[in-house]
């Protein structure tokens, strides 16, 4: 992807805001569309299909937290970024943000540099996000890079070699893999891959996370402290 070609849609209903950071990004070449609610961010984002999406959380007509929910219904855009837009002291959970999708946030005040630079690094996201594509070979096979899952024999193949998952390892593995870059929160893996009506212990997530590093390696699962975890390429 062309850098200076990215799209950007930034939302937020303080005018001041929009303008200077649409200033910011346009004098670095991006293509840059506005909308001040997220209603209106939507419409914008079906008909514009951007590669990076900055969302205010507090906005009238539809919030943040719900236009992220709708937009990451949206399969055209499956690989874009979202990023949340907040105010330092305000009222806003990083979980909830990262439970509707979002990929990230972004704290304002916010100097030109800096966000600049955070835009950039967000735009590489997307550019992965899109070449980590999972790929289904058949109905019990998928596969993502040098990885290959056989959902029926609980085996996956990396490069040359094969070797067989316990049972949730391969369930929390196929999770994560199943939408490479998405943050799954402790929440969202706990509930998928041991079901709500089961107890575990804090710690059991992380002992699955830290069997599975030691399988497939260090570089395709990230941790995001006090957060959760994802896949990647």
């Amino acid at each position: 992807m062309n850098e200076n070609k990215s799209k950007i849609l930034l939302v937020d209903d303080e005018i001041d805001i929009l303008e200077f950071i649409s200033y910011n990004l346009e004098k670095e070449g991006y293509l840059v569309y506005t909308a001040t609610n997220g209603a209106e961010a939507i419409k914008v984002a079906e008909k514009k299909e951007p590669h990076l999406i900055i969302l205010d959380v507090m906005m009238p007509e539809m919030d943040g937290i719900a236009a992220c929910e709708e937009l990451r219904k949206l399969p055209a855009l499956k690989n874009t970024v979202i990023a949340f837009l907040t105010a330092r002291g305000e009222d806003y959970s990083q979980i909830a943000g990262f439970e509707a999708g979002a990929d990230d946030y972004i704290t304002k005040p916010i100097r030109p540099k800096v966000l600049v630079s955070r835009v950039k690094a967000l735009l590489k996201r997307s550019t992965s996000a899109t070449q980590a594509t999972t790929v289904a070979v058949d109905s019990n096979t998928i596969a993502i890079g040098n990885l290959l899952i056989d959902k029926e024999r609980y085996l996956i193949r990396i490069d040359d070699s094969e070797m067989i998952l316990p049972r949730k390892e391969f369930e929390l593995l196929s999770l994560l893999v199943s939408k490479p870059g998405k943050v799954f929160t402790r929440e969202e893996i706990y509930y998928s891959v041991w079901g709500e009506n089961v107890v575990v212990g804090d710690r059991t997530i992380d002992v699955h996370i830290r069997k599975l590093r030691e399988k497939i390696g260090n570089n395709h699962i990230k941790t995001l402290k006090g957060i959760g975890y994802k896949f990647v390429e």
